[in-house]
């Protein structure tokens, strides 16, 4: 008599069991939000709500596996001024968040009014402008960009010609 076969499990299966506690004791999921917040919610609310952590819910035993997985809380901390409106904008902050995740890993928004100048993750200053292009690189970019039929394709490579040249300019490279 021949052993029951068993069927063979897709690592899919196998992952989420294995890495989920060691990735939500990373925080790989609130480090992901905090790197790219304003990517994620948009320059008008990232000026004045930013994340301060991802609370997962406490993990308990599975009753049911067909249930879906308990939601996070995200807690903010925003401008006095703009609580209010973020309130009202929290449902859209949850899609957001919940659609760059690719699931939906937050629930719920928890806010911490205060200013946020001091907790902001970098500082970041635009990059200085491009010096303008000389006639030599204009007619250079003007050029490579002549055969592209589509006028707005030819707009944006052309844009980006100079700038790149403008760039070797200044860094020499």
């Amino acid at each position: 008599m021949q052993p029951p076969r068993r069927r063979a499990l897709a690592l899919s299966d196998l992952l989420p069991g294995a890495l989920g506690p060691a990735a939500a004791r990373q925080g790989f999921a609130g480090a992901e939000i905090m790197a790219r917040w304003e990517t994620i919610v948009g320059r008008e609310i990232a000026a004045f709500a930013i994340p301060q952590k991802l609370a997962a819910p406490p993990r308990g035993a599975a009753t049911d596996p067909d249930a879906p997985p308990p939601t996070s809380v995200l807690h903010l901390r925003v401008e006095g001024a703009f609580a209010l409106e973020v309130q009202h904008r929290a449902a859209e902050i949850l899609e957001r968040v919940n659609a760059h995740l690719g699931w939906r890993c937050v629930g719920q928004l928890k806010f911490r009014q205060g200013p946020i100048a001091g907790f902001r993750l970098s500082r970041r200053t635009p990059p200085p402008a491009l010096p303008a292009a000389t006639p030599a690189e204009s007619a250079k970019v003007e050029a490579a960009v002549a055969p592209v039929a589509e006028p707005e394709l030819a707009a944006a490579l052309e844009r980006l010609g100079r700038a790149v040249l403008a760039r070797r300019r200044i860094t020499g490279a």
